[in-house]
């Protein structure tokens, strides 16, 4: 039951937290050694940086993937839902999202920025995006907040009259907030970004939704930190994840 409707806020962005992480190149380095070295392949992961670079390239450029599995990024995002349908269409990293059958959703709901291209152009397969006209920008604005503000109230009314959060979490569109733990390791995580940015150089040319790219730039700018011989590795063999 609530006791008053709380205000409404729209936002245009996507948080992305680094809650916990063992990931480092070394991490890659003694588990890639111990086909040759055994228990001793501890011993030399602070060898050389020519030599680590060396050998992280050669297992990414020849694909030798289950050494970069011996890592661990946990983040916490707040994205819309429409995001988190994509999102976890990657079955390689483990996801705890918040219940709305045991919470109350809080109104917050995304609306795009000014900036993000809306108007489709070309087919299936062999398209791009382009900017939208002022007053496309403004009917999204405007109808996105009517349509998010209409259903909130719905919801809000059925929670007043007692109803179950799980039944009354139905009317709430897509473009309401939840919040999720993801985690994977640099393999898993190579693949997502793989398939999640646009950029130059790619392999395999990727065309993300724009909001999922937003969550995927974060995630990347925090493998570059902890992992930067590997992340040079998987930019110079075309963002192909091993």
């Amino acid at each position: 039951m609530s006791d008053a409707t709380p205000e409404i806020t729209f936002r245009s962005d996507v948080t992305v937290e680094l809650v916990k992480s063992s990931a480092s190149d070394a991490d890659v380095l003694f588990a890639a050694r111990v086909s040759t070295k055994g228990e001793q392949s501890l011993d030399d992961v602070d060898a050389d940086a020519s030599r680590s670079q060396g050998l992280i390239n050669y297992l990414m450029r020849d694909r030798h993937g289950s050494p970069f599995e011996h890592t661990s990024f946990t983040f916490f995002v707040r994205a819309p839902i429409f995001m988190w349908r994509e999102h976890m269409r990657h079955r390689i990293a483990s996801y705890n999202e918040e219940s709305g059958r045991y919470r109350e959703l809080e109104p917050v709901f995304y609306v795009p920025a000014r900036e993000r291209n809306l108007v489709q152009e070309g087919k299936p397969g062999a398209y791009v995006f382009v900017p939208g006209t002022e007053e496309q920008s403004i009917l999204v604005e405007e109808q996105v907040k009517a349509s998010c503000t209409q259903a909130y109230a719905a919801y809000q009314a059925m929670l007043d009259a007692g109803v179950a959060r799980e039944v009354a979490r139905i009317v709430l569109p897509v473009t309401i907030y939840s919040s999720a733990y993801v985690t994977m390791n640099a393999r898993a995580l190579m693949n997502f970004l793989s398939l999640r940015t646009k950029r130059e150089g790619s392999h395999f040319p990727s065309f993300p939704q724009r909001e999922i790219e937003m969550v995927a730039e974060k995630y990347e700018a925090e493998f570059e930190r902890l992992m930067p011989l590997t992340y040079a590795a998987f930019q110079a063999n075309g963002r192909v994840a091993p």
